[in-house]
């Protein structure tokens, strides 16, 4: 395989590392960044570390997992994660929901660690996240991969196209594991369907049939839970701009924002679950099924997989309640009344930070009740089904 057709959306390699590192430490506004990241390291320290490094993952080690180790030690109250349902000793293609821009990824790669898997995993990012160009030397750096975005429809043929068949090649050929969301962007009321797009994308790459190549990605669906949100209220504040004004566009800082925001914010518990790899499963699928129907049945056995590996927490139940104007899962001792009103007290607080000329209180509150109660909805339906 001519693997230079990769060039413009690969991460680094290891023998790229030294000059992307000294790219890096050359920029005056990553400077400031690691001011504030590692007050603790002078820049002069920082650089003779990062020039130590001889692979992306020695980097990620020095750097990322250490700095996350102490996010979740400050900013949460746990991080766990469920893999017992693969193979430790394999590499997979994990597809999740998808709640924080930075954070869904980088916490996978550090609990892969945690759990007894050798690797971290190569990360799918939008290049609308690259605001600035040290943050895509950076996310190169640590092992991430270009996905592009505002492209004409043969624009994003030819992009999907390149996406799947570097997938292909980072689990066959490179060994690596592979994060991707289920859809482009977060989804903002929580409601985490997958998108038919992202299923199609993973079929143009490989070799085989259809089936054959959609198990060449070894996909494994992966369930993410937040016990809060620190960006609830931000998309809570997007909703009421786009339904004031449907042309309503983000500025070229929102998402910086919405990345600081995920990142410092309280998330309390943070719990990933894996369900089992779909290979064996998309193995029982009939060869002559045609493959929009293959593409469907993907796309809700993603969906379930997701919905049914949850961890839910009181916050879900209380808001489910507070939305259908009763106490039914306090009654069946999913939450206390100290939970309600400790609640009761933080949806508040939330709504009172969005900074809008008209803030519509009940729609924002609405928003996010809805962003707690739709995990428990979606639950409840994949247990059913």
């Amino acid at each position: 395989m001519n693997t230079k057709v990769f060039d413009d959306i690969r991460p680094f390699t290891a023998e790229e590392l030294p000059a992307a590192i000294e790219q890096l430490l050359a920029d005056p506004h990553f400077r400031e960044v690691i001011s504030v990241v590692f007050p603790q390291m002078t820049f002069d320290d920082f650089a003779a570390q990062a020039r130590s490094c001889k692979t992306p993952l020695e980097f990620q080690k020095a750097f990322c997992y250490h700095f996350l180790k102490q996010l979740v030690a400050t900013k949460s109250s746990g991080l766990t994660m469920d893999s017992s349902a693969i193979d430790k000793t394999g590499n997979y293609t994990f597809i999740s929901n998808h709640r924080d821009i930075v954070l869904d990824s980088a916490f996978l790669s550090i609990l892969l660690l945690d759990n007894g898997f050798s690797n971290t995993t190569e990360i799918a990012i939008g290049d609308n996240l690259l605001i600035y160009p040290w943050i895509e030397t950076l996310v190169r750096i640590n092992k991430s991969f270009i996905v592009h975005r505002g492209l004409t429809i043969r624009q994003q043929l030819a992009s999907s196209i390149q996406i799947s068949s570097y997938m292909h090649y980072a689990i066959q050929e490179k060994k690596e594991n592979i994060w991707i969301a289920q859809r482009q962007g977060r989804a903002k009321d929580s409601n985490d369907i997958t998108q038919r797009s992202v299923i199609k994308m993973f079929g143009m790459g490989g070799e085989g049939t259809l089936i054959e190549r959609l198990q060449q990605l070894n996909l494994v669906p992966t369930a993410i839970s937040y016990e809060f949100d620190p960006c609830d209220y931000l998309k809570a504040k997007e909703m009421q701009q786009k339904r004031d004004n449907p042309d309503h566009q983000k500025a070229p800082d929102d998402d910086l924002i919405n990345m600081q925001t995920g990142i410092y914010g309280w998330k309390g518990e943070i719990h990933y679950k894996a369900a089992p790899c779909l290979n064996e499963w998309l193995g029982t699928l009939n060869a002559d099924t045609p493959n929009n129907d293959i593409f469907l049945m993907l796309r809700d056995k993603i969906n379930v997989e997701i919905h049914k590996n949850y961890k839910l927490y009181p916050n879900n139940y209380i808001a489910a309640d507070m939305l259908e104007g009763n106490t039914a899962w306090g009654e069946r001792g999913h939450y206390g009344e100290n939970d309600k009103a400790a609640f009761e007290q933080y949806l508040n607080e939330r709504v009172a930070l969005v900074e809008l000329p008209n803030p519509d209180r009940y729609y924002l509150c609405r928003q996010i009740l809805l962003m707690y109660a739709n995990p428990l909805y979606n639950y409840n339906k994949a247990i059913e089904s």
